[in-house]
């Protein structure tokens, strides 16, 4: 197989400097020009309605032999896909040589959750930075995400009620049955990082390759999940419900589904009706050099996954106690509060897994390199502020609908000060850049084209 790095990037060059993220009005409006300035190759598809009413759109594009589905916004937070697919979208409605030189019929889904996304878009326009991102960041607990509320049984693990969004994409990928599939993922903080359904070796030097030429690190910390397989350096197998399960089963000992408490992915659902080749490519908003550092640092590995999950458990300690101060007053109903305490539930079962399995794993004997420290001790906590950026933006939604008592009031300005003073140490601590959005849709786009081309080959 030949997938050359060479051929994609023309294309990806011609990406705009985009200065901010559309919102979920701006990228339907976008979709309604674009089908109506194309009438002979762009078709707008309504594939379902949101939990709250709101349309969920597909453009359907071309007409090859061979079905691509790409879908954005299965995290609320991560609208980096959506701007792919906007560009990607304008590019194959225009250049007709390409549409026929790639061979698909393109299914594109730029916001698969437009009721998440709307409470993420205090971010969308900047400025950019770690404390306004998490200042209004939201994303939803796992039974509530599209990815992750896809039906499954396995074992003592039973999910079958998936959200009206998962249900819109279930039936797209019924009846599109895709060659090739694309979740637009992305991460906060750290490199880029991919997952793929299939070893892929023709993949693996092309994407670090990809990377590179945008002047941006590959993730070398922490993988996401300790018992992902890797296939190449940031490049791993896709997670699986299986491999979760037996994961959680054999560092618990308990019953993972109290843990799971969700559905399986879009790929595995797809799975049942072939084989598609599918990729997600996770992309940071901010980055520091040190999260691509493989020289050995001055901490053994272990030690700095159990420092971390140490102040991890303080973390939770302190969003327990301001959530239990005002627990009976929490009478507004708050995607804020299902977040935080589902967050309160299940993250200490998730840390003694963790923990378990970091006291016995030979490999974290080992020396940590400069990227799993700095992920470890640094980039953890940045995700930890997020889940305290909604623990404030929780007690605010109840202010706003109901007023302020004195728990609310104490509870509020705790958090308010703790919150402020996390980020700020952050900010000096993480010495992070921030990436422009230009430079992450020519990788999610780059690795689109790649993997298309490859797919295109397998069948």
């Amino acid at each position: 197989m030949n997938v050359r790095l060479r051929d994609v990037l023309p294309i990806i060059q011609d990406v705009p400097d985009y200065p901010a993220f559309l919102t979920v009005d701006e990228l339907q409006a976008s979709s309604r020009r674009l089908a109506s300035s194309h009438p002979g190759v762009v078709q707008l598809l309504t594939i379902g309605q949101s939990r709250q009413g709101a349309p969920i759109e597909a453009l359907k594009i071309g007409d090859g032999p061979r079905k691509a589905l790409l879908y954005a916004m299965p995290h609320p937070n991560e609208p980096i896909g959506s701007m792919t697919l906007e560009y990607l979208a304008q590019r194959l409605s225009e250049d007709d040589a390409l549409r026929r030189s790639l061979g698909f019929t393109w299914y594109l889904v730029k916001c698969v959750d437009p009721d998440g996304a709307r409470l993420n878009e205090g971010w969308f326009k900047g400025p950019f930075s770690i404390e306004r991102y998490a200042r209004h960041f939201y994303r939803p607990p796992g039974f509530e995400q599209v990815e992750w509320t896809f039906p499954v049984d396995y074992k003592t693990l039973h999910y079958h009620s998936p959200l009206p969004e998962t249900r819109a994409l279930m039936t797209l990928i019924e009846q599109v049955r895709p060659d090739f599939m694309y979740s637009l993922h992305n991460a906060g903080f750290g490199g880029v990082y991919f997952y793929l359904s299939h070893p892929a070796p023709p993949l693996y030097e092309a994407f670090h390759e990809l990377v590179a030429s945008q002047g941006l690190p590959l993730h070398l910390g922490e993988p996401e999940m300790p018992y992902v397989e890797a296939y190449a350096p940031a490049i791993y197998s896709t997670v699986t419900t299986a491999a979760t399960y037996e994961f959680y089963l054999a560092q618990t000992g308990a019953d993972p589904a109290t843990m799971i408490r969700m559905g399986t992915s879009s790929l595995e659902y797809a799975q049942t009706f072939g084989d598609p080749f599918y990729l997600v490519c996770e992309m940071p908003y901010f980055y520091n050099p040190a999260i691509n550092d493989t020289s050995p640092s001055d901490m053994v590995r272990r030690d700095a996954i159990l420092q971390a999950l140490a102040r991890s458990r303080e973390q939770l300690d302190f969003l327990r106690q301001q959530y239990d101060a005002v627990r009976d007053e929490l009478t507004a109903s708050s995607p804020f509060r299902t977040a935080v305490q589902e967050s309160l539930e299940s993250s200490q079962q998730y840390i003694a897994a963790e923990e378990n399995w970091a006291r016995s794993d030979p490999r974290t004997a080992e020396m940590a390199t400069v990227a799993e420290k700095f992920d470890n001790l640094l980039v953890r906590r940045f995700y930890e502020l997020l889940t305290l950026g909604m623990l404030v933006r929780m007690i605010e939604a109840q202010v706003a609908s109901h007023g302020l008592s004195p728990a609310l009031e104490k509870a509020q300005q705790a958090s308010q000060r703790a919150f402020a003073a996390e980020s700020a140490e952050l900010a000096s601590e993480l010495r992070y850049s921030v990436i422009p959005i230009q430079k992450l849709v020519r990788v999610q786009l780059g690795s689109a084209l790649l993997a298309a081309d490859l797919a295109a080959q397998r069948r």
